[in-house]
């Protein structure tokens, strides 16, 4: 199939740009996908979220754009656009009729190498609410927000790269100055720790001189240093139940497993569909239809470069103990383990995966970021069909010796209703 092989070229710019061509002349459309070698785990401890600050600032406006006409140059043209920050990398990216390639180009070039001579006490604040106001929103007062943060927390220790939240802690976002964002900006947003790919309508040797028209005058700092980072295992297991403003209680169980692309990881991925995939889940089927104890139970697998975690939550029904939806989980695990898998099972988890991967390769957008993902993880960026037969290959003892991970130490976080304090 054309989409698991894909004819790309790349290369590299003398200031150490990565450049990933991808040529798709089926509609008349360009995506231009950045991605920095730079997400959270890039954090100073002390100033945890200025990842994700720059998310937000890089639309702030540059040199030779003004605030706002990033939004407005790439929307006049009937383009999209959006940005991403994780623990590994922050990601920019434009989807706009391919007569406006340049353009996109234009604009990434101009911030990547301009921001600074833009930079305002005036819209560093703005930012700084904007961002306090986005912790509070979908954190703080949010439901169940603080869930990840605290799961990270607890399997991570300080000094771990995942430790802290993407967003940041409040204290940390009220505190950043220009200096901060000045010294973050020229340590990472230079062209030899960014990978740009450009997908699409478009000739190759126009694409190539514009690159370098726009791209090949930036000049790259110091290189970035490498992060090493051991991620220990638990010593212990660690229980937490947190009192929020929610109406069910919900419970979330955590062993620490492997760092992305390490080849349990696609037996760990089967196992979780195996359990939670579908109505034919084996938790699925016994805590929600069967017994009824939850209204929801989902289980998948979680790898980034420094680490990686398999996770089951599942939302209590009014009335339901977490203590008996957590022996019912963790006997289910046993019996999987202990037991056949069936080929239906197996078989079924691989077709599901394999048609979801495709079906999300359909637009040129995840293309572009796919390339991009195996670049930045694997160096290669046509990586599809390889991360596909990984999944092939994985047989029933494949996903029958993961339990020694499930035999280790955990994290055992629960939400329950503020008004149980003290009940429990």
């Amino acid at each position: 199939m054309k989409i698991l092989s894909l004819d790309y070229e790349k290369y590299s710019l003398q200031n150490g740009l990565e450049v990933i061509l991808y040529q798709d002349a089926s509609l008349p459309i360009a995506v231009v996908n950045l991605w920095y070698n730079v997400g959270s785990s890039r954090d100073p401890q002390n100033k945890t979220g200025l990842a994700h600050l720059f998310e937000h600032m890089m639309f702030q406006g540059s040199k030779h754009v003004k605030k706002g006409e990033h939004f407005k140059f790439v929307q006049d043209s009937g383009g999209t656009l959006n940005a991403s920050t994780s623990f590994d990398v922050t990601n920019y990216f434009e989807k706009i009729p391919s007569d406006y390639l340049e353009t996109a180009l234009w604009l990434e070039s101009d911030r990547m190498g301009f921001f600074l001579e833009a930079l305002t006490d005036e819209t560093l604040a703005n930012q700084i609410e904007v961002v306090k106001n986005e912790r509070l929103e979908r954190y703080d007062n949010q439901p169940y927000g603080l869930t990840w943060e605290k799961i990270f927390g607890l399997l991570y220790d300080e000094k771990h790269p995942y430790h802290a939240p993407t967003i940041g802690y409040m204290n940390h976002i009220l505190s950043y100055n220009q200096k901060d964002v000045g010294e973050f900006f020229n340590t990472y947003y230079q062209p030899r720790n960014t990978s740009i790919v450009v997908a699409g309508d478009f000739e190759a040797e126009e694409a190539k001189d514009l690159i370098e028209k726009y791209f090949g005058e930036i000049n790259s700092t110091k290189e970035v240093s490498q992060l090493f980072s051991q991620d220990k295992e638990l010593s212990e297991s660690k229980n937490e139940i947190v009192y929020d403003a929610v109406s069910l209680e919900k419970i979330l169980l955590v062993w620490k497993t492997e760092k992305i692309f390490h080849e349990n990881n696609f037996a760990l991925d089967i196992l979780s569909d195996i359990l939670t995939g579908s109505k034919n889940g084996r938790l699925h089927n016994i805590l929600v239809l069967r017994r009824e104890l939850a209204l929801q139970v989902s289980a998948f697998q979680f790898s980034g470069k420094y680490g990686g975690f398999f996770c089951v939550t599942a939302t209590a029904k009014p009335g339901k103990s977490l203590d008996e939806i957590k022996k019912i989980i963790l006997t289910e695990l046993d019996n999987l383990f202990k037991h056949d898998i069936t080929t239906e099972e197996l078989t079924r988890s691989k077709n599901g995966i394999k048609a979801n991967f495709i079906y999300g390769m359909q637009s040129l957008d995840s293309v572009a970021n796919q390339l991009n993902h195996y670049n930045f993880y694997l160096g290669e960026p046509n990586s599809f069909s390889n991360e596909l037969s990984l999944y092939e290959k994985v047989e029933k003892e494949s996903v029958k010796k993961c339990e020694a991970y499930f035999d280790k130490p955990h994290v055992d976080l629960r939400f329950v209703p503020k008004d149980q304090e003290g009940k429990l």
